[in-house]
């Protein structure tokens, strides 16, 4: 290779396009390399850039889709989130409605408590309306007999005044009283003409004053009369409207009453209902017993200790009965006939007619008088010697809490306060807060 080629291909090895000026022409090789080395330079020049745009393309159009891809998904997780928030909203206006719903369902007791006071409350107001009533009808009967006493008084005065009149016009007719005053000679007896008719001028002076008050005081009478039996009606009315009332709450009742006899799940309520009655009367006893025992410094009793033979405990089987009835539910356990529940009685149903005489069966100490959910009016009287006796359904209680009561005494009325089954006594034994059979304790009837 001459130096000029050397040059050239060191030179072609620096700048190409100065290697294109050195080559010969003429030369096969050099002529060959000269046309190919421009090609292929410029095929790569031109090659080059089209790789990146094919792969900036298939980055741009992967990145594309992936942000669709990501859109889509954010906008299925949006979706699904909303729908999860309107079913936790559902959820929670459904738990919020059960819990106002189960806020606005009073316990059967409660609702029964509820329409008993009421009733009592109209009965009571219906019995003071019938009380004024009588009292305004006995004014009435007052004003009409004084009345008629005054009407008759009147008519004996206006026929005295009468009788005067027409003697005044005789007199009147023959002159007047002077042509008497002055016919006789006699100043004597003329004084005694003056003197009888100023008497019988004073008579009949006092005979118009009477007429005029007996007039006043049956006109009085008669205004009197007019304004109670205006008052009489107004409470007639009156009365007529609480009865409405009563007959209204009386209607709830017996419905309330007729669910529970016969619908399952109201039976069902009231049993669950009145057994929590009954264990919320047992822990009230209790607390009574302590209390009697802290006022009495008597510590508490021992387990399993037999009834004393004193006292009260001494008349099993022969105690009176509180109230003239039979025993319609006995003590014990018992088995709804339809229903099939099971509960278990502390005590005797004795049926009676309403208003029946409630009496104590032995003397003791008034310790509770009132009203418990589930028993209605109750009377509790303490025995001593760890006794008590309960009486429940009462419709009036006559005594009060701390008076000592003796045997037989009536303290309240059959009633059906908080009952079932209409009026009758419910009755308890108890020795130590514990429930004794009253069937064991009262006398047997023949």
């Amino acid at each position: 290779m001459s130096g000029g080629e050397q040059e050239g291909a060191r030179g072609g090895g620096r700048n190409p396009s100065s290697t294109t000026l050195a080559v010969d022409p003429h030369h096969p090789v050099s002529a060959s390399r000269v046309r190919t080395t421009p090609r292929s330079y410029g095929s790569r020049r031109g090659a080059g850039p089209r790789p990146c745009i094919l792969l900036l393309l298939v980055v741009l159009v992967a990145l594309a889709g992936a942000v669709e891809g990501q859109q889509k998904r954010d906008e299925t997780l949006q979706s699904e989130q909303k729908k999860l928030q309107q079913t936790q909203k559902r959820l929670k206006e459904e738990r919020e409605k059960a819990a106002a719903a189960r806020a606005r369902e009073t316990s059967l007791l409660a609702e029964l408590e509820q329409i008993e006071q009421r009733l009592g409350e109209k009965q009571a107001e219906v019995g003071r309306l019938a009380a004024r009533i009588k009292r305004t009808q006995a004014d009435i009967a007052t004003l009409r007999g004084e009345i008629m006493r005054l009407e008759g008084q009147r008519g004996g005065q206006e026929e005295a005044l009468a009788r005067r009149l027409r003697v005044m016009y005789r007199v009147h007719a023959q002159g007047g009283a002077l042509p008497l005053i002055l016919s006789g000679d006699d100043p004597v007896t003329r004084a005694m003409a003056v003197r009888h008719l100023a008497s019988l001028a004073v008579l009949d002076a006092r005979l118009i004053r009477e007429y005029r008050g007996t007039s006043d005081r049956l006109a009085d009478r008669k205004g009197r009369e007019e304004g109670r039996q205006q008052e009489l009606a107004a409470l007639h009315a009156e009365a007529q409207t609480e009865q409405a009332e009563v007959d209204r709450e009386a209607a709830k009742r017996r419905t309330l009453l007729a669910r529970v006899r016969d619908e399952r799940a109201y039976h069902e309520r009231m049993v669950g209902e009145l057994t929590e009655a009954s264990r919320r009367l047992e822990a009230f006893i209790s607390e009574l017993q302590a209390r009697q025992r802290r006022l009495a410094k008597v510590p508490p009793p021992k387990g399993g200790i037999e009834p004393p033979g004193v006292g009260f405990g001494n008349l099993r089987g022969r105690l009176p009965w509180p109230a003239e009835g039979r025993i319609v539910v006995p003590f014990g356990a018992q088995v709804h006939p339809r229903f099939g529940t099971r509960t278990f009685r502390n005590g005797v149903d004795i049926e009676a007619a309403e208003g029946t005489d409630v009496t104590t069966v032995y003397a003791g100490h008034v310790i509770y008088t009132g009203w418990f959910k589930g028993y209605g009016n109750l009377i509790i009287v303490d025995h001593g010697s760890e006794y008590y006796t309960l009486y429940a359904h009462i419709a009036e209680i006559e005594v009060k809490e701390g008076e000592d009561v003796r045997q037989g005494q009536r303290i309240g009325t059959v009633g059906d306060t908080a009952s079932l089954a209409g009026p009758r006594l419910y009755f308890e034994v108890r020795y130590q807060g514990k429930p004794q059979d009253p069937a064991e304790w009262l006398r047997q009837r023949g």
